[in-house]
């Protein structure tokens, strides 16, 4: 199919989505939201891309001072991250931004496309032929709130998502090694990019344990191949670390030990309520302690569901939203504009499991609606009017446990029981 072809296919298979009213509304609110991000830049709210812009420069400038340098907020990703952003650093501040959201534009499209592919791959037979639900869903991601501080931020997490996806995508559809590597160098590169979703590591084991025969069944081959080739990228940046020393004690500072790490904000994660409850009540504490602690229990709650999920080829979908999930509720900051990350895997979790699932209308449905609608204004209320009295915002927390409470249910009812809820 030449080029002209598939420009015509392209427009063709557009006029047939047309046909959805709630795609049509979706695309008229998405590009407010996206010419809307330029507005307010112009204005001058420069958001988290003035970090990545500096950050960017300060890699091919002054490595040494990377996470020293007096940013806005501070730069806590690792050193290659910043060396992907340095193209944007040669270009004026404002054409960069201008190029930049543009590509999450881009991104926005692409995401939707292999969120679509993956839909149809995995859908039940139960589900019905047609695709106005799949559209539906579709539609409600791209005018979810999320995109809205993604945008105007100038954030990064489309790049993560869309790495995520089509890492997920190559698992589901193909057994090969060769895939098994490519698909994990793919999810290695999007923690390079940023760490947000680091914890999907483990949940690339090909583990499982079989409550019927309790026997553990473990594919140590593929299992292997997968964790050395995700970690090569992140290798990369040992290189980095041993070349400069001490960014690696500056990379651990700033992320870990910091001050800001203990800052009072409106984060949703389990480990900033904690230390937002002791800062405002002046209880001593130590946030690495903290963290490490959330982290074993919420860790280790999601290592047992997917130990004991049944080994089915489906499994690594329900790897993936435990892992993100996971980093969501244990790392210090967790923002409403992270929220693209999970958003796409809660939808495929959704059209994996039965229509008609208890499971999917008590826990997956409320999460991903307040999620998606409702977790902006939470960071409204209090980060504007109650953050100096009430520094809680706890509901997308509570409904974020939420759907690992139906997440840990239907593993282990996969396990034990039937696959239909």
């Amino acid at each position: 199919m030449n080029f002209k072809s598939s420009i015509v296919q392209i427009k063709k298979r557009f006029l047939e989505l047309l046909k959805y009213q709630i795609f049509r509304y979706a695309i008229i609110i998405h590009l407010f939201y996206f010419i809307g991000s330029y507005i307010l830049f112009f204005l001058g709210l420069e958001g988290d891309f003035l970090v990545y812009y500096e950050a960017g420069d300060i890699f091919l400038k002054d490595i040494n001072t990377l996470y020293t340098h007096m940013y806005k907020f501070p730069f806590r990703y690792f050193p290659l991250s910043a060396l992907f952003f340095s193209p944007f650093s040669l270009l004026s501040l404002e054409l960069s931004f201008i190029i930049f959201n543009a590509v999450n534009l881009i991104l926005n499209i692409l995401i939707c496309v292999i969120l679509y592919k993956i839909i149809i791959f995995i859908r039940r037979d139960e589900n019905e032929k047609d695709e106005k639900r799949i559209i539906t869903y579709l539609s409600l991601y791209l005018i979810g709130f999320p995109q809205v501080s993604n945008y105007v931020l100038g954030q990064i997490n489309l790049y993560l998502s869309l790495l995520i996806l089509i890492s997920l995508f190559i698992f589901l559809k193909y057994d090969g090694i060769k895939w098994q590597i490519i698909g994990s160098f793919i999810l290695g590169i999007s923690f390079v990019i940023k760490p947000i979703s680091i914890f999907l590591i483990p949940f690339l084991l090909i583990i499982n344990y079989d409550m019927n025969t309790r026997k553990i069944k473990f594919d140590f081959r593929k299992s292997a191949i997968r964790i050395i080739t995700v970690l090569i990228p992140l290798a990369l940046n040992v290189i980095i670390f041993f070349i400069y020393p001490n960014l690696l004690e500056d990379f651990i500072y700033t992320n870990f030990t910091s001050e800001y790490a203990a800052t009072i904000n409106p984060s949703f994660s389990i480990t900033k309520l904690i230390t937002n409850f002791c800062s405002l009540y002046n209880i001593p504490f130590n946030q690495l302690f903290i963290f490490i602690g959330v982290l074993c229990i919420i860790g280790g709650i999601g290592l047992f569901l997917f130990l004991y999920a049944k080994d089915e080829q489906h499994s690594i979908i329900y790897g993936y939203i435990l892992g993100i999930i996971i980093m969501f509720l244990v790392y210090f900051d967790t923002w409403d504009h992270h929220i693209l990350i999970l958003t796409p895997i809660l939808i495929i979790v959704i059209f994996d499991l039965p229509r008609k699932s208890d499971i999917t209308k008590k826990f997956l449905k409320p999460g991903f609606y307040v999620l998606n609608f409702l977790n902006l204004v939470g960071f409204g209320i209090v980060g504007i009017l109650t953050i100096s009295f009430f520094p809680y915002n706890f509901v997308s927390t509570v409904f974020m446990l939420l759907i690992l409470y139906g997440i840990g249910k239907y593993s282990l009812l996969k396990n034990s029981v039937n696959r239909d809820d």
